[in-house]
C-alpha cells in the first residue's frame, strides 16, 4: 500500500506522511471505511504546518476526528492524543448543534472566514470531500 501511495497521484507528500484528497463525497463514517480500505486512515492533523499543507487543496474535506464516543472528548482515529490547543477549531466550534460529532475542515467558500482556523463539527452523515493520511515509504 505505501508504495501505491507515494507513485500515483493525486497522493501528496508531506514530511513523513502521504496524502490522498478525494475527488468524491461520502459521509464521515464512509470516508472513515474508504481510507481504511485504500491501508490509511482520515487525516490527523498535528501540527500547524500540516494543518496549512491540508488547507492549500481548496476544498472541503472530512478529517479524523469525532466525538462519537462521548459527547465532547474529541478522538482522533489512529488514536493519537488529542490537544485542544493544537487544535484548529474555528471561533465558537465545536459547538455540538444538532447533534454534530464529525469533524470537517472548511476551505471553500463562505465557511472559510478565519483561515488555518477552519475546523468544523457537522452531523456525520453529511457527506463530503476526505483526505487519507499513510506514512511515505523513506527510500
Amino acid at each position: 500500500y505505501l508504495q501505491w501511495f507515494i507513485l500515483l497521484s493525486p497522493h501528496r507528500p508531506f514530511q513523513a506522511s502521504c496524502y490522498y484528497f478525494s475527488k468524491d463525497f461520502m459521509t464521515w463514517d464512509d470516508s472513515k471505511r474508504n481510507c481504511t480500505g485504500m491501508g490509511s486512515h482520515l487525516v490527523v492533523i498535528n501540527t500547524g504546518a500540516e494543518q496549512v499543507t491540508c488547507r492549500e487543496s481548496g476544498m472541503n474535506y472530512c478529517i479524523g476526528l469525532t466525538d462519537q464516543e462521548k459527547e465532547g472528548q474529541w478522538r482522533w482515529v489512529d488514536e493519537t492524543p488529542y490537544n485542544d490547543t493544537a487544535a484548529f477549531w474555528r471561533p465558537g466550534e465545536p459547538n455540538n448543534a444538532s447533534s454534530e460529532n464529525c469533524a470537517v475542515m472548511h476551505v471553500k467558500g463562505k465557511q472559510n472566514t478565519h483561515g488555518n482556523r477552519n475546523w468544523n463539527d457537522i452531523a456525520c452523515f453529511k457527506r463530503y470531500n476526505r483526505i487519507c493520511e499513510t506514512a511515505a515509504l523513506i527510500l
